[in-house]
């Protein structure tokens, strides 16, 4: 060995965001010149510089380089001791290379964000909240998480009550908000709380959201009911107030044509009314008779023509969603080759019509972020691919979506209370493909292509960026 190595100190300490040096002492213990290159190795060779890369001595001299360490104040620093090396490589003697070994630890710091999604909830009985909690440290986080607001007006509901998140992850915790008296009638109240992450040793990190309760009956219903109310019981006290008299003279009548009828003791035989001139002649039919008969034939007839009339109209069906499958088949059948169609499904606007072969979906300069991808391919024998969002990061993990040729594959999701895309994954089985984002702030990326049969991420930056993607182009 011709090479005698000193590391000064040998174990050093550096705060994530600052930097510190270390000072390496070279003997060249041979008997020619030579030259020496310096190449940091390990873990944080990243975080290292070294000046100056090559030394030149002469046989028994000595000289120095310096190591500079400066990690980043990320996740990626994680706390606690990390083992570093220098490769060392004379020119003349390239074989004998020699690696001295140090000790850099990190230290240890803790930063949490916490968002509420969304940041306001509307009901009547009870609101279902998220809470996402990022640990922007380099250590494991344990925090408990509780609810609370200005006059007591809600109750909370935690599930989980209590996380641990390692460095660079997040958690999501579902929170569900009752109010503890419904309002029955009347307009919607707006009811500020808070979300507290409690931590051990430091000032809890408060989320603010609103929650809108809504009064369970409207207050024009409720004007309705007691308007209804108020007329239905003036109704009654008129009906009972007003008693119609009857009165039926059919007693009367009969009494009286009993004194006509009797036989006067004055009066001879010869002039007593025959019994044919007294009695009165009998109609020929019942009066209304003949009417009843008539109007029911008229009743008849008409229900007849009713019936006869009565179809209802047949209701025309919808026609079918046009999907990026139902494109990519249409240009398909025109044209041979490769083709990919694909549609955005753009927040507060929902699916837009596909399109194929570069053509842009989604909008620009509008601020309106992309939720979910449709996707389909010819030509290439299928297609792969997973969604990225903004908050969630990559909301189904590694279960990934695919679909053969012509048929349609969906990325990403429209519910409301998930966050919009920020990018996405993407790969065809035969060929390459190759998509153009538009994110916000940031314009048209221009990332290029896949590798043949290689999967590749397309969008903003999710480690630092976390913009929402708002157009894309893709080719084949």
């Amino acid at each position: 060995m011709s090479l005698w190595t000193s590391l000064e100190p040998a174990s050093a300490t550096v705060d994530p965001g600052s930097s510190t040096r270390v000072r390496l002492r070279v003997r060249n213990t041979g008997d020619v010149v030579d030259e020496y290159r310096f190449e940091p190795v390990g873990d944080v060779a990243p975080w290292t510089t070294v000046e100056p890369q090559t030394l030149r001595l002469y046989p028994g001299t000595t000289g120095t380089v310096e190591l500079t360490f400066a990690p980043p104040r990320t996740p990626d620093a994680v706390a606690g001791p990390n083992a570093y090396a220098v490769r060392i490589t004379p020119t003349e003697h390239p074989d004998a290379v020699t690696v001295p070994e140090g000790n850099l630890t990190i230290t240890a710091f803790s930063e949490v964000r916490a968002e509420l999604v969304p940041h306001t909830v509307k009901g009547r009985f009870r609101g279902r909240p998220r809470l996402a909690v990022d640990n922007l440290g380099n250590t494991k986080v344990t925090a408990s998480v509780a609810g609370s607001d200005t006059g007591d007006h809600l109750s909370y509901e935690v599930r989980p009550g209590n996380v641990q998140i390692e460095p660079g992850r997040a958690a999501f915790v579902e929170t569900t908000l009752k109010p503890k008296q419904i309002i029955w009638f009347g307009a919607k109240e707006e009811r500020p709380y808070r979300l507290a992450v409690r931590r051990s040793g430091v000032d809890p990190t408060e989320v603010e959201g609103t929650y809108v309760q809504r009064g369970f009956l409207p207050r024009w219903l409720a004007t309705f009911l007691g308007i209804f109310v108020a007329l239905a019981l003036a109704f009654v006290m008129i009906w009972i107030a007003y008693k119609p008299q009857v009165r039926t003279s059919a007693t009367e009548q009969t009494q009286q044509a009993g004194v006509a009828l009797a036989p006067s003791s004055s009066v001879t035989p010869e002039t007593l009314p025959s019994t044919a001139e007294s009695a009165p002649a009998a109609p020929e039919q019942p009066a209304g008779e003949e009417s009843k008969d008539d109007g029911g034939g008229e009743n008849k007839d008409d229900g007849d023509k009713g019936g006869g009339g009565g179809g209802g109209e047949s209701k025309k069906p919808k026609p079918p969603v046009r999907t990026a499958a139902t494109a990519v088949k249409e240009i398909a059948a025109r044209s041979e080759g490769r083709h990919i169609c694909y549609r955005a499904y753009v927040a507060d606007h929902g699916w837009q019509d596909p399109v194929c072969d570069g053509a842009e979906a989604g909008t620009v300069g509008k601020s309106l972020p992309i939720k979910a991808l449709n996707i389909a391919v010819s030509g290439t024998k299928g297609v792969t691919g997973n969604g990225a969002h903004v908050v969630e990061g990559w909301l189904t993990g590694n279960d990934w979506s695919s679909a053969p040729d012509k048929t349609d594959m969906y990325l990403g999701n429209t519910k409301e209370a998930i966050s919009p895309m920020e990018g996405f994954a993407l790969r065809t089985i035969e060929g390459t493909v190759c998509p153009d984002t538009h994110v916000k702030d940031k314009g048209w990326l221009k990332q290029g292509c896949t590798e043949p049969g290689n999967w590749r991420y397309f969008g903003s930056n999710m480690q630092s960026e976390k913009l929402q993607l708002e157009a894309v182009r893709i080719t084949v």
